[in-house]
């Protein structure tokens, strides 16, 4: 019985995906995105907007870390527009605090940087 268990453990492991570091910026977006959309809805509760936010501010956190390091092969051009994003969405998650609405500009954000990460680029 055990042997088996840990036999499926061990192929279990093997079937897991391997991701890319884009397919992995992707994910943490969807998660990320799903819990702002979660608290969106008119019955979340401020304690999950709040950790809605904080999820997003912690990621946009790393990325902009990551972006402004000097060992970042983005072109610089698109550095900047994702440091402009990175501040936008932390300032828009403070006042996402307070508004609820402001919750739809980040939702936003974080859909065109998906898109942009899935090869769709924006669309108008």
């Amino acid at each position: 019985m055990i042997s088996t268990s840990l036999a499926q453990s061990a192929y279990n492991a093997a079937a897991t995906p391997v991701r890319t570091d884009r397919g992995t910026e992707y994910a943490a977006f969807q998660k990320v995105t799903a819990l702002l959309n979660k608290a969106r809805r008119p019955e979340a509760s401020m304690v999950e907007r709040a950790e809605a936010l904080d999820k997003n501010r912690k990621l946009w956190a790393i990325i902009a870390g990551d972006i402004a390091g000097a060992d970042n092969k983005l072109p610089q051009s698109l550095r900047a527009q994702l440091f402009y994003l990175a501040e936008f969405s932390l300032l828009q998650s403070s006042k996402a605090l307070k508004e609820a609405d402001a919750l739809d500009s980040l939702v936003d954000v974080n859909t065109a940087v998906m898109r942009g990460l899935s090869g769709q680029g924006a669309t108008t």
